[in-house]
């Protein structure tokens, strides 16, 4: 039988089928141009980094209450970035404790003080469910002369889930492993990323199951650094208001602004990082004031 290729119906089938084998073909990655910015999202459909101009990120002398988890992430950061052993990190615990902002912070701050004849260093965001394509990502930085961190917000994993596997291997494992110019940091509320019966899984089907999990292992054990974060008192949330009440500016009276600060937490039934920045949110839009 023949076909009249310039039917519009053969046309409509070679399209489609083009289509379908479009869809089949495996993505190339773009060259990464990492000298545009100093922050990066992933954009995994695309395989490629998209440039931040402005990173949403809050000054690290306006982070209250977390001196210690502080100190220990900036060590371990300046560390890598002089090109020296580190640790991936976990941020775990309450939310709205700045575990995001101090990874952010603490990346503004090792490239302030950096010497200026060094190279910046790079931060680049994965999504979530982004984390399958992570080894492709590595790929993309391991031959670069920069130095990354590469960062995941509110890590975990559902007991359906099986991308855990990828960071697994990126983690700690596979025949490449984790480049020596990529760190890899992670927040999330849970201390232990796979819910219980995941792990339960993965101990039933190990070799040896004694040996291979304890009762609580889980993937958060492949982070040689765990920071954990957790509610701020009374006195560490108003040092928080007043902390950023000054770097802003903002006028009032002081007794007053304390009482609608603690009104405020009430109201929302947590103190954290993350509702002193609301309150001083209203209360500058209150005042007319600019943020």
């Amino acid at each position: 039988m023949s076909i009249d290729l310039n039917s519009a119906e053969s046309l409509a089938l070679l399209t489609r089928i083009a289509d379908a084998l479009e869809r089949f073909a495996p993505v190339s990655m773009a060259h990464a141009d990492v000298t545009t910015a100093d922050a990066f999202v992933w954009q995994a459909a695309g395989r490629r980094l998209s440039p931040v101009p402005k990173v949403n990120r809050v000054e690290m002398s306006l982070l209250r209450g977390i001196d210690r988890v502080r100190d220990q992430l900036a060590e371990n950061t300046g560390r890598f970035a002089r090109g020296l052993p580190a640790n991936n990190a976990l941020l775990w615990g309450a939310r709205g404790m700045g575990k995001s902002s101090l990874v952010k912070a603490v990346h503004a701050e090792i490239n302030h003080t950096r010497p200026a004849d060094s190279r910046p260093l790079k931060l680049i965001e994965i999504h979530r469910e982004d984390i399958e394509t992570l080894p492709d990502l590595m790929g993309l930085l391991r031959a670069d002369p920069h130095r990354f961190i590469v960062f995941c917000d509110d890590l975990s994993f559902d007991a359906d889930d099986t991308s855990y596997k990828s960071l697994k291997a990126v983690l700690e494992g596979g025949i490449e492993g984790r480049p020596d110019n990529v760190i890899f940091y992670a927040t999330s509320n849970r201390r232990h990323l796979l819910p219980r019966d995941m792990m339960e899984n993965e101990r039933s089907t190990a070799i040896n199951p004694g040996e291979a999990i304890e009762e609580k292992v889980s993937l958060s054990d492949r982070f040689g650094l765990w920071l954990g974060f957790h509610k701020c008192s009374q006195d560490e949330y108003l040092d928080m208001v007043f902390g950023y009440v000054d770097h802003l500016g903002l006028q009032a009276d002081r007794d007053a602004i304390r009482a609608e600060a603690l009104e405020w937490a009430t109201t929302r039934g947590a103190r954290s990082g993350r509702t002193a920045w609301q309150f001083i949110q209203d209360l500058a839009g209150r005042l007319g004031k600019a943020i």
